[in-house]
């Protein structure tokens, strides 16, 4: 594994259930390509679905992303509990920004077309890149981001200390994203404009291996891996 993670922080998973994440450290650094906002070592995750012996992050064919477009309730992982990592404190978050009612591939392209052309965070702040968002302080230097959040789902306030487990909020589909998922990263910074990205690990969690599930700890999750973690 890169030496740029043998420092990295290490977590609580802040899902519960079976998961996968398409953009991973693990595989690509940057993982969404991109240094700015403190994203270089940013997780999406989605939650999939075990049918036979097939995964699936929706209810629905793949076609329907195409054509008819899928609704954002077929998702296993949309309006999934999101809980804090550690214990740490809130200092900056969002809430209200709408969740698009459909994914179809036509619309995510102009949306996020739109967005990267006309973004202004000075006039309208974070929400068309983040949706609905909370940054959390975990430790000194340590901050993380959920991004993506479920409107009016937040369930902590500005300013408040929060403990390991407590539930934050829920998986949405808010912001400038092509389906329903949770972004999630450790930065440098609260300031999103000058963040850095920090690498973490998670601390204790379960991956399925040569078809059984197996402990794997303090450890980075791959798109590859199937993994899940009941807290």
């Amino acid at each position: 594994m890169n030496k740029e993670f043998d420092n990295a922080l290490v977590l609580d998973f802040p899902l519960r259930g079976e998961w996968m994440a398409p953009k991973s450290p693990v595989d690509k650094v940057p993982s969404h390509g991109d240094n700015r906002l403190g994203q270089r070592y940013a997780y999406d995750f989605w939650q999939v679905g075990w049918r036979l012996g097939k995964w699936k992050i929706h209810r629905v064919k793949k076609s329907r992303y195409a054509t008819w477009g899928i609704s954002r309730k077929k998702f296993y992982c949309y309006g999934k509990e999101v809980y804090a990592p550690c214990d740490g404190k809130i200092v900056e978050m969002f809430d209200g920004h709408r969740d698009r009612r459909f994914v179809h591939l036509i619309s995510d392209f102009f949306i996020a077309l739109r967005r990267a052309r006309k973004f202004t965070p000075k006039k309208r702040g974070w929400q068309p890149i983040f949706g609905n968002y909370i940054i959390m302080e975990c430790g000194e230097n340590n901050y993380a981001l959920f991004a993506h959040l479920q409107k009016h789902s937040i369930n902590v306030a500005l300013g408040e200390e929060v403990k390991k487990g407590k539930l934050m909020g829920k998986v949405g589909y808010s912001g400038a994203v092509n389906s329903p998922r949770l972004h999630f990263q450790i930065m440098d910074s609260s300031d999103l404009a000058k963040a850095k990205g920090k690498p973490c690990k998670f601390e204790k969690y379960e991956q399925f291996i040569s078809m059984s599930w197996q402990t794997i700890t303090n450890s980075m999750i791959g798109k590859k891996d199937i993994m899940r973690y009941h807290g």
